[in-house]
C-alpha cells in the first residue's frame, strides 16, 4: 500500500500505529443512525487496518504498536483470514460496512466495543488475549465455532441478531480459557449455540435476554464450565434452554429467572453433572417443562419460592436424578406433574401447602424426608401418584418411618399399602382382603384379633350360659363350662374336651357352627398377617 494513497484520517491512523496511540474520529458523536455524520473525514478503509496489522508499518522501538480507533466508519472487508497478527486491535464506537473475516487467524487481543457491524466471521480463530465485543450491535451473526480464546470473551450488553433467522452466535466447540460474560443487557434474537464449548472460568448470563420462541434460545449440550454459571439477575429466555449433558464445576444460579416455552421443554438439564447446587428459586418462573432427568447434583437443588407451570403434562422432571438435597417448596403448587420416578435423594424437603396435584413416585428413594409428617398426612402425598397403586412408594415411606423409630406410623403406611393393593384385585380376593382388614388389619393391627376373640368369646359364653347343650354320650360326667366350650369352638386346632362332649341343637347349633367358622377364619388371617409381618422383618 502506498502512503500517498492514504486519506487524511488514514494517515493519522498510520502515524499513530507504531506507538499504539488511540485515533478518535468521533468528535463526540457515535450516533449510528445519523448517516450524514459519517462523512469522509471519519472513514477509513479496512485494507489500511489490515495492512497495519500485517506489518506494513514498522513498530517504534520501546513502544507497543496497536490499531486503536474510535468513532470511525470502516469500509470494505477487514480480511485477516489465516493471518498471524502480533499486535492488538481495538475498535470503539465504529461502524463497519462488512463483516470482518478472522477465520483460522492467530491474533492478539481483539476489542470491538460499542461497534455496529453486519457479522463477525471468526471460525477457528486463536486469540492470545481477550475478545471484547461489549455493547456492540452485530446483526449478521458471530461465528466462533472451534475458536480458542486464551483470555476473556466479553459480550456484555451486546445485541446479536441475524436477518436470515440463523444463529446470532455460533460457538460450537469454542474454547475460552478464562471467563465468558454475556450479561447486563446482552440480547440475542435467535438460537445461541454453545454445544461442546469449554469455558475455563465462569459463564455469566446475568440479566441476559434470549429470544427464539420457535426453537432453542440457548443450545449448549455438552457444555463444560469450570466454575459457576449465572442465569439470574433478570435473565429471561423465550424458547428452550438446553444444557443437556453439560458439566459445571461450581453451581448454576437461575434465581429470579424467567424461562418460557409453553407446552414444551423450557429448561433442559438432562444428564447434567454439577459439582454443587442448582438454584431455581426466589422468583424463578417457568412456563413449560423443567427437566432434570438423570442429573447429578453434588449439593442442593433448590426450588424454594419458584413457580412452575405445564398443566397439560409434566412440569418438573427429576426422573433418575441424583442429589444430596432437594428443596421442593415452591411459592405455589406446581401446575402439572412432578416426576420423581427412580430419583435418588439423600434429603428431600417439601411442604404440604405447595404439593403438586400429581406425582410420579415409583422407584423414588430418599434417606430422609422433611417434614416426615404423620402417616395419615404423608399418605395423601403418596395417593397423588398418577400411576395408581405402586408398592414401592409405600415401602420406602414405611422404611423411613422405621429409621425414625416411628413404628406405629410404619404399620399405618403398610396397612394403607395393602388396602390400595386390594382395590386392584379381583372380587374374590377383595373379599378375602376385607376379611383380613376387618379382623387383624392385614397383620399390622394385631390387637383387632384379640378384640374379635374377646367379643366372640363373651357372646358365646353368654349364649351357652343360658342354654347348656346336650351331652353326646349319657353316662359321661364331663362338667359343662360355657366359657371353655366357647373357647373350644373358636380354637381352630387342639381341644379343651368340651366341643366333642356336647351337641347343641336348633338355632344354637347354627351359633356353634358360626363360632367354629369365625375361629377358623380368624386363625387363618392371624397366621397370614403374622407371616407377612415376619417376612418384612
Amino acid at each position: 500500500m502506498l502512503i500517498d494513497d492514504l486519506t487524511k484520517p488514514e494517515r493519522v491512523l498510520w502515524d499513530a500505529f507504531p506507538r499504539g496511540e488511540t485515533v478518535d474520529l468521533s468528535g463526540g458523536d457515535q450516533d449510528f443512525d445519523a448517516t450524514n455524520a459519517w462523512g469522509p473525514e471519519r472513514t477509513i478503509r479496512a485494507e489500511v487496518i489490515s495492512a497495519l496489522l500485517l506489518g506494513a508499518r514498522e513498530t517504534e522501538p520501546g513502544q507497543v504498536a496497536a490499531v486503536r480507533l474510535t468513532g470511525a466508519r470502516i469500509t470494505g472487508t477487514l480480511n485477516l483470514g489465516h493471518a498471524h497478527v502480533s499486535v492488538p486491535l481495538a475498535l470503539t464506537g465504529c461502524q463497519l460496512t462488512d463483516a470482518p473475516h478472522l477465520y483460522w487467524a492467530r491474533l492478539r487481543s481483539v476489542h470491538l466495543m460499542r461497534c455496529r457491524l453486519p457479522g463477525l466471521v471468526a471460525s477457528g480463530v486463536r486469540i492470545d488475549g481477550h475478545l471484547w465485543l461489549e455493547g456492540s450491535h452485530i446483526y449478521g451473526g458471530v461465528w466462533l465455532d472451534s475458536a480458542h480464546i486464551t483470555g476473556i470473551l466479553n459480550l456484555t450488553g451486546a445485541y446479536l441478531s441475524h436477518p436470515n433467522g440463523d444463529s446470532p452466535l455460533l460457538a460450537d466447540r469454542l474454547i475460552v480459557d478464562n471467563n465468558v460474560y454475556c450479561d447486563q443487557g446482552f440480547t440475542a434474537e435467535g438460537e445461541v449455540r454453545l454445544p461442546g464449548a469449554n469455558i475455563g472460568g465462569l459463564l455469566n448470563l446475568r440479566g441476559a435476554r434470549l429470544r427464539n420462541p420457535k426453537g432453542q434460545a440457548l443450545y449448549a449440550s455438552r457444555l463444560t464450565v469450570a466454575a459457576n454459571m449465572f442465569c439470574d439477575g433478570g435473565f429471561s429466555a423465550e424458547g428452550e434452554i438446553r444444557l443437556r449433558g453439560a458439566r459445571i464445576g461450581g453451581y448454576l444460579s437461575m434465581v429470579g429467572a424467567t424461562v418460557s416455552n409453553p407446552a414444551r421443554t423450557a429448561l433442559n438439564c438432562d444428564d447434567m453433572s454439577i459439582e454443587t447446587d442448582i438454584y431455581c428459586s426466589d422468583g424463578f418462573r417457568s412456563d413449560g417443562v423443567v427437566s432434570l432427568a438423570g442429573v447429578h447434583i453434588g449439593g442442593l437443588f433448590n426450588l424454594r419460592g419458584g413457580r412452575l407451570a405445564n398443566p397439560a403434562g409434566v412440569a418438573l422432571n427429576l426422573q433418575r436424578a441424583q442429589a444430596e438435597e432437594v428443596m421442593l417448596r415452591p411459592a405455589e403448587p406446581i401446575k402439572g406433574v412432578v416426576d420423581l420416578s427412580y430419583a435418588r435423594i439423600k434429603l428431600m424437603r417439601d411442604d404440604p401447602l405447595s404439593w403438586a396435584p400429581r406425582y410420579q413416585l415409583d422407584g423414588l428413594t430418599y434417606e430422609m424426608i422433611d417434614p416426615p409428617l404423620t402417616a395419615k398426612e404423608r399418605l395423601k402425598w403418596v395417593a397423588r401418584d398418577t400411576d395408581g397403586y405402586i408398592p414401592q412408594p409405600y415401602e420406602k415411606l414405611a422404611e423411613t418411618y422405621r429409621a425414625l423409630g416411628h413404628d406405629g406410623e410404619r404399620r399405618s403406611v403398610l396397612l394403607a399399602k395393602q388396602r390400595a393393593r386390594r382395590d386392584t384385585q379381583p372380587v374374590t380376593r377383595r373379599i378375602w382382603g376385607y376379611a383380613q382388614d376387618w379382623t387383624v388389619g392385614y397383620g399390622y393391627r394385631p390387637f383387632l384379633a384379640a378384640a374379635w376373640l374377646v367379643a366372640l368369646l363373651a357372646i358365646g359364653t353368654a349364649v351357652f350360659q343360658h342354654h347348656h347343650p346336650r351331652i353326646q354320650e349319657p353316662g359321661h360326667n364331663t362338667q359343662f363350662n360355657p366359657f371353655l366350650y366357647t373357647l373350644d369352638l373358636l380354637l381352630p386346632v387342639g381341644s379343651l374336651g368340651q366341643e366333642g362332649e356336647f351337641a347343641p341343637h336348633g338355632i344354637y347349633l347354627w351359633i356353634s357352627d358360626a363360632l367354629v367358622a369365625a375361629g377358623f377364619i380368624l386363625g387363618l388371617t392371624v397366621a397370614a398377617g403374622a407371616t407377612r409381618v415376619l417376612s418384612r422383618e
